[in-house]
């Protein structure tokens, strides 16, 4: 049997430095404070290595690290995870 994936508009912004991604989502004019709230609890850890920064995210599979360039997704329950730039090109498309 097969199964198509349901339409769901979601909030996205690529991971670019740490602190640029709590203001980015929601009305994308307005920091909401909540969100951010609800983000930075979801961080765990942010680290420096070789290649540069790079975050450890809580989510509902466990943690997850996000790395410059990876998309940070806000899921339809709130929740945050990261996304591959890669992956998410074949699975996202900007909505209007």
């Amino acid at each position: 049997m097969k199964y198509r994936k349901k339409p769901v508009v979601i909030e996205a912004v690529q991971y670019k430095i740490i602190r640029e991604i709590p203001c980015k989502f929601g009305n994308h004019k307005e920091s909401n404070s909540m969100e951010i709230a609800q983000f930075m609890e979801s961080v765990l850890h942010v680290h420096f290595d070789k290649k540069g920064e790079y975050i450890e995210i809580e989510t509902l599979e466990g943690v997850m690290r996000a790395d410059i360039g990876d998309y940070i997704i806000k899921g339809v329950s709130g929740e945050f995870y990261p996304c591959k730039p890669d992956i998410f090109a074949k699975t996202y498309e900007p909505a209007e």
